[in-house]
């Protein structure tokens, strides 16, 4: 497991809020320090006001890593991954959470709450927590995701 030394931030929707909860718990448990963006409560919401922030900071280098959950993953994974420097992945197992780290260096989880339980949602976490980016060609590959829109455009031109 990496030095639990960084912040991890952590946020969800209505749907994703009681996996939230007991995602913060374990994440304390096992050292790291967290920092909840909500919502305080199960009442409805809307999952991009909630990645927005998480999404940005990540974005900035504020913070290394982030966690969000809704019902699917999927919207607050559309959110996030419109962001700089975000790699958000939804990940339903742990091998799912271990690749999108191996291979693509994910730097936010998502998990789609309605559709894995407590102790799946935990054994999700530490795979992603426990893996590290395997580099070599992979980083190839997440430099070309990297690319601005400017190098983008040029290599449209140039086809």
């Amino acid at each position: 497991m990496p030095d639990p030394t960084g912040k991890i931030l952590l946020a969800s929707d209505h749907a994703g809020f009681a996996l939230k909860e007991a995602l913060e718990a374990e994440l304390k448990s096992l050292g790291y320090a967290v920092e909840d963006l909500g919502p305080a409560t199960d009442a409805s919401t809307d999952y991009a006001d909630y990645a927005h922030p998480l999404a940005e900071r990540v974005s900035r280098g504020e913070v290394e890593r982030g966690v969000l959950l809704c019902g699917t993953g999927l919207g607050m994974s559309y959110t996030a991954n419109r962001y700089p420097h975000v790699r958000a992945a939804v990940a339903w197992t742990p091998e799912v959470a271990a690749l999108a780290r191996e291979h693509n260096d994910a730097n936010v989880l998502v998990l789609p709450a309605r559709f894995v339980g407590t102790e799946e949602g935990k054994a999700i976490l530490k795979a992603w927590l426990d893996t590290p980016f395997a580099g070599g060609r992979h980083a190839r590959r997440i430099a070309k995701i990297e690319r601005d829109a400017e190098s983008n455009s040029s290599t449209e031109e140039s086809r």
